[in-house]
C-alpha cells in the first residue's frame, strides 16, 4: 500500500467510515442478485476499489472540503452551499461520478439507488444533527460501494 492509499483508507477511519461499512452497502445492493453472497466477497471487491488513485483522489479531496466546511474557511457563498449540502449544488455528485464511471454503467444505477436510500453507514453520513459535514463524503461512500458492487456482478458475470 502506497502513502496516498493509506492516507485515503485513514481518512476514512477517521470521519466514522471502515471498510466493513461498505462493504455492507454493497451486500445490500447485491444480496439479491447472488444468493449465496458472502461479505467477505464484498470487503475483497471494497478493497479493489480502494486501490484505484482516482478513487483515492477523490476520498481525499472530498474529505478535505468537508472538513474545510466544518472549520469555516471556506469563502461564501460556497461555504454554506457545502455546510448545508445544498440540494442544488451537485459537485459532490460529480465527484462521485468519478469513482462510479471505473466499473461502467451498471454502477450508476447502483449509486442512484444506494443514494436515495442511505441504508447503513449512508444514514449516519447524512446526519446534519452529528456537527459534523459529510456533504461529499456520503457520495464518494455510495460510489465506492456502487463501484464495487459493478465490479463484483461483472466479475460473476465472467465466471457464469
Amino acid at each position: 500500500m502506497d502513502a496516498v492509499e493509506r492516507a485515503a483508507r485513514n481518512k476514512l477511519a477517521e470521519r466514522g467510515v471502515k471498510s466493513e461499512d461498505i462493504a455492507d452497502l454493497v451486500y445490500f445492493l447485491q444480496k439479491k442478485y447472488h444468493p449465496n453472497l458472502k461479505i467477505e466477497e464484498c470487503l475483497a471487491n471494497v478493497d479493489r476499489v480502494l486501490s484505484k488513485r482516482e478513487v483515492q483522489n477523490a476520498i481525499l479531496t472530498g474529505i478535505h472540503l468537508d472538513m474545510a466546511a466544518e472549520k469555516g474557511i471556506l469563502d461564501e457563498p460556497l461555504q454554506s452551499i457545502i455546510e448545508t449540502d445544498e440540494s442544488l449544488y451537485g459537485v459532490d455528485e460529480v465527484m462521485a461520478f468519478s469513482i462510479v464511471n471505473i466499473y461502467g454503467s451498471i454502477g450508476f444505477t447502483n449509486y442512484g439507488y444506494i443514494d436515495k436510500e442511505k441504508p447503513g453507514i449512508l444514514s449516519f453520513l447524512n446526519d446534519k444533527s452529528t456537527g459534523m459535514c459529510h456533504t461529499f463524503l456520503d457520495d464518494i461512500v455510495g460510489a465506492i460501494a456502487a463501484a464495487a458492487s459493478s465490479r463484483l456482478a461483472h466479475r460473476a458475470r465472467n465466471t457464469e
